[in-house]
C-alpha cells in the first residue's frame, strides 16, 4: 500500500505478509513528528477527502476499541508505532485478527497513521457519541489518536 507522504518524504510501498496463522504488518514511514503515533486500519480505502473519508477503525465485529493484545478488540486496532528524531517509524508486528483473505479481509481498506499516541481504550471516554468521533473523548471508539496524519490503500503485492 502506499501511504499518502509529507512534504519531502517519498512515498514508499508498505507490506503486509502472511504466516501460517496470523498477518504480518511491516512498515517504514517517514515524515513524522518524533514520538507515539496511533496506528489502525479503517473502514474503507476512499481517500476523496483526504484521509478523513476513510471511515471509522474497521470493526465488524461489533468491538470495543482496545491494544492489540486485548481480546475486546477492533480488527484495525493495531496500537502504536514510534518515529524517532529524524520522523522515520519502522518496525513489524504479528497480529492475529487481521486476514489478507476470506469475508473478513482488509484488502481494499485502508491503513491509518494518527497525530497522536493511541490510548487503547484505557482513556477518557467521557463523549462517546461525539460524531464524527475523531478528536472526541470517546477512548472506547478511537483511542483518542487524533488526526488522521497518512493513510493509503491496503491492496495485495503485485496489484499496483
Amino acid at each position: 500500500f502506499i501511504l499518502s507522504s509529507a512534504p519531502n518524504c517519498d512515498a514508499r510501498r508498505r507490506h503486509l505478509s502472511a504466516t501460517h496463522t496470523h498477518e504480518q504488518v511491516e512498515w517504514s514511514i517517514c515524515g513524522l513528528s518524533p514520538g507515539m503515533h496511533g496506528l489502525h486500519i479503517h473502514e474503507f480505502a476512499d481517500f476523496s477527502n483526504g484521509c478523513i473519508s476513510a471511515g471509522p477503525h474497521y470493526n465488524p465485529f461489533g468491538k470495543a476499541h482496545g491494544a492489540p493484545s486485548d481480546n475486546e478488540r477492533h480488527v484495525g486496532d493495531l496500537g502504536n508505532i514510534i518515529a524517532g528524531e529524524d520522523g522515520v517509524s519502522t518496525g513489524v508486528l504479528i497480529d492475529k485478527l487481521i486476514k489478507l483473505e476470506g469475508v473478513y479481509s482488509v484488502v481494499g481498506r485502508s491503513f491509518m497513521v494518527h497525530a497522536d499516541p493511541d490510548d487503547l481504550g484505557k482513556g477518557d471516554n467521557s463523549d462517546p457519541h461525539t460524531k464524527p468521533p475523531v478528536n472526541g473523548k470517546c477512548s472506547k471508539v478511537t483511542g483518542n489518536a487524533g488526526m488522521r496524519i497518512a493513510c493509503g490503500e491496503i491492496m495485495l503485492e503485485g496489484a499496483l
